[in-house]
């Protein structure tokens, strides 16, 4: 059974910083793409970050770019996204999300894992 449990959403002031993690488990998370993707209120589900198995390649939604880092440890089945110079428009509830393969592909129907999702919120 595969799992993926995020951590690491709160409460920030805007300018502030926050690292997620999303630690995965039941799938072999070395040859698994990964990402994260958000979903504000009264919004879709939209594209953030996503990471290649081996981390060599990731992609950035341009509302992120330069703010954001995604990287991952696979000795640790781990997935973290650093988050700087937050804003309020990045409040939302942060889902971690595995593909079935090792590219990563920004679409969100190319991911077939969801965690439960963390929440963020940016005050102004």
């Amino acid at each position: 059974q595969v799992q993926l449990v995020e951590s690491g959403g709160r409460l920030v002031q805007a300018g502030g910083s926050l690292r997620l993690s999303c630690t995965a488990s039941g799938l072999p998370f070395s040859t698994t793409a990964m990402g994260w993707f958000r979903q504000a209120p009264g919004k879709e589900r939209e594209f953030v970050s996503v990471i290649s198995n081996g981390g060599g390649t990731s992609h950035y939604a341009g509302s992120v770019q330069g703010r954001f880092n995604i990287f991952r440890v696979n000795a640790k089945n781990t997935m973290y996204l650093q988050m700087n110079s937050l804003k309020p428009e990045d409040t939302a509830v942060y889902y971690c999300a595995a593909s079935k393969g090792w590219y990563a592909y920004r679409q969100i129907s190319e991911y077939v894992y969801w965690g439960q999702g963390t929440q963020v919120t940016v005050s102004s």
